[in-house]
């Protein structure tokens, strides 16, 4: 069914970046297609999230480069879901995490948690690192939730180690961002992060988990073909047609 953005696509203000350098393409050129909205509601970001589109805070974007279309979007098949014999064992590593879930907020652990776990991957992964501000963290994760974005987090003996931004939608849960940290990464954090939220679509008779982006032979997104079954979107339908997901073996 084709969806009438007339009838549910609130203010907002549409943009598009210059190109600059691809993350997961060395050599490539990547341009964003941005959407700034004021007040998002849950239908309205559950039509841009099928089709392919991604949340920032305030800001809903999608890839727009002029000679690639390596970007493909995933999602989990959450009732056909079953977990294999290393993820089980990643449930045994946390029995002792505590999980917290609600609306996203800021806090001073928050902060630190963040750049210790974006510092280590300059480190290890070559990623770029600047420490972010308490106003760029704002804006980028709390702002903009609304009644539809939740934070989970994981606590080990009162420590905050790993903190995980989602989007509850009308037909599953949207993975926005997770970071945690490496010092515990023998509890496969962000397995069992993917695995609570499957756990909890399920409780919220919900259909799909979005993954995001996924480019082929690109390290970063290895892990998310370890979730199956799912399915795969290929291109970003303007939001009055349909989107086709096909399965992705």
């Amino acid at each position: 069914m084709k969806t009438d953005i007339n009838a549910l696509d609130p203010e907002s203000i549409d943009f598009s970046m210059l190109d600059y350098d691809c993350s997961y393409i060395e050599g490539n050129k990547t341009r964003m297609n941005y959407k700034y909205v004021y007040q998002a509601n849950s239908k309205f970001v559950t039509a841009v999230i099928n089709r392919g589109w991604r949340r920032f805070g305030k800001y809903f974007f999608y890839p727009i480069c002029g000679s690639c279309n390596e970007c493909k979007s995933l999602r989990i098949d959450v009732e056909n879901y079953q977990m294999s014999k290393s993820q089980r064992k990643s449930i045994k590593r946390n029995k002792n995490t505590q999980i917290i879930l609600q609306k996203p907020t800021i806090t001073q652990a928050h902060i630190n948690l963040y750049n210790k776990y974006h510092h280590s991957k300059s480190e290890t992964d070559g990623w770029s690192h600047k420490s972010i501000s308490q106003k760029e963290y704002y804006e980028n994760f709390v702002e903009g939730a609304f009644e539809f974005g939740k934070e989970v987090l994981y606590m080990v003996d009162g420590n905050l180690v790993g903190v995980d931004l989602i989007d509850i939608l009308n037909d599953g849960i949207s993975s926005i961002y997770f970071y945690y940290d490496r010092d515990y990464a023998r509890q496969s954090l962000g397995v069992y992060s993917l695995l609570y939220q499957i756990e909890l679509a399920r409780k919220l008779e919900l259909k799909w988990i979005y993954l995001g982006y996924w480019v082929d032979g690109c390290k970063a997104f290895e892990y998310k073909t370890n979730f199956k079954p799912q399915e795969i979107l290929d291109g970003f339908p303007n939001i009055n047609d349909n989107s086709w997901w096909v399965k992705n073996y």
